[in-house]
């Protein structure tokens, strides 16, 4: 006895329609926004946020995706200025994932951010006890650099309250990692705080366990001190 195979041919039809909502909100933001720059073929899910009013001061390159949920927050209210978000040619913001900058958070090309990743070159003030912490304002705060060809993973967190903090090339940071200080080149990451758990080393032109400290005098601990 010969059973029928039940299993459908073709996908879900309605699975076309975030992926139309999709393109055309694309087209909708690449065409009304006043980006400081943008590139060409830009992704940006219908359910992605961001301020038309404030796109003044964000710069993306060619190929740059925002996933769903995803969140450019310029934290800033002055229209005028350098861009205070970057993106460079070929990187994926993924879904649910956070990049807010009052100064500059800067991502190289060929970036790929994670799921629920939360990038902030700031963050609140809370030092006077008299006053709420939702109304004392932000920070100051410092710049980020996230080198070309890194990959961070899910659930990381890279924060800056002052200062530079780069990420170098190749860097991977681990899921749930805790960043607040520069990594360097080729490194992997993983913890919170995080630490360099292995890195690239140049001259035996291999992986090791742990930081190469003969290339790099970064700490073994990356933290914000």
């Amino acid at each position: 006895m010969h059973h029928r195979n039940n299993r459908p041919r073709f996908g879900d039809p309605l699975q076309l329609l975030p992926k139309v909502l999709t393109k055309l909100f694309s087209i909708w933001v690449s065409l009304t926004y006043p980006f400081a720059s943008k590139g060409r073929n830009l992704s940006f899910h219908f359910t992605s946020e961001l301020a038309r009013q404030r796109a003044t001061r964000i710069s993306l390159g060619n190929s740059v995706s925002l996933r769903k949920d995803s969140w450019l927050n310029v934290a800033t209210e002055d229209p005028t200025g350098e861009p205070v978000i970057v993106i460079d040619d070929n990187c994926n913001i993924g879904y649910g994932s956070i990049i807010s900058a009052k100064n500059r958070i800067h991502l190289e090309r060929d970036v790929l951010v994670g799921q629920q990743v939360i990038m902030l070159d700031h963050n609140h003030e809370y030092e006077d006890i008299t006053t709420p912490v939702r109304e004392q304002g932000i920070t100051q705060g410092g710049r980020i650099r996230i080198g070309q060809g890194s990959w961070i993973g899910r659930g990381a967190a890279i924060i800056c309250p002052r200062g530079e903090l780069t990420i170098g090339r190749n860097c991977v940071v681990g899921i749930n990692s805790v960043v607040m200080g520069s990594i360097p080149d080729y490194s992997v990451v993983f913890g919170s705080p995080a630490t360099i758990i292995r890195q690239y080393d140049p001259e035996t032109r291999a992986w090791r366990i742990g930081p190469v400290r003969a290339v790099s005098r970064e700490p073994s601990v990356v933290t914000g001190e």
